[in-house]
């Protein structure tokens, strides 16, 4: 066993979920206490906004693939709250499951949501300002770095949210994907007037 401190506090592991053959797949951090719970990425708070993010770009969770760099959710203190980063060493032991999952699935695009995600495919540790919105490489597989809908929860603002639109609307044009002006012009951009 590779972690054997989150295996003895997990509930159980949260592998992936959606389309085996999906153009698309998303990575987050870790499982948090609702996808502990229930063996399934992305169902808490931040998961119902991936949801509603997917959705608005015209797919449903269905025809996606949904991951995370940990398969277990990281052990809090006791008498702690909350979820906390993975450690680079939990990343390390658990990120060949996720390679493996890559290599299956073979996405044509993959979208690292947060820094943890994007340090796990990317081997970089680089502020997310200069990572997000650009084109990078997991082997031969392009990867656009985005905000982690959980930030978004915490940071409402209309301008974080606008970023990480123009963002989908990058994977929508990589996939080929057709874009509406209804789907462009849904964060408008004020400077753009």
């Amino acid at each position: 066993m590779r972690c054997p401190h989150l295996a003895a506090s997990r509930t159980q592991v949260v592998f992936g979920v959606g389309n085996p053959r999906a153009e698309l797949m998303f990575i987050g951090e870790a499982p948090g206490v609702d996808e502990d719970r229930q063996g399934e990425p992305f169902v808490g708070r931040a998961g119902h906004l991936l949801t509603r993010i997917i959705e608005t770009m015209g797919l449903s969770r269905n025809e996606v693939y949904l991951a995370n760099i940990l398969k277990c959710r990281p052990d809090t203190p006791a008498g702690r709250a909350g979820n906390r980063k993975p450690k680079s060493e939990e990343v390390t032991a658990c990120f060949p499951w996720l390679h493996e999952q890559i290599a299956l699935i073979q996405p044509s695009v993959l979208v690292a949501l947060g820094n943890t995600a994007a340090e796990g495919l990317l081997g970089q540790q680089q502020p997310m300002k200069e990572l997000r919105g650009q084109w990078m490489k997991y082997i031969n597989i392009p990867v656009l770095v985005t905000y982690h809908p959980a930030y978004l929860l915490r940071n409402q603002s209309l301008q974080e949210k606008r970023k990480v639109w123009k963002d989908m609307l990058l994977v929508l044009e990589k996939l080929g994907r057709p874009i509406s002006e209804k789907q462009r012009g849904y964060f408008p951009d004020p400077m753009q007037k």
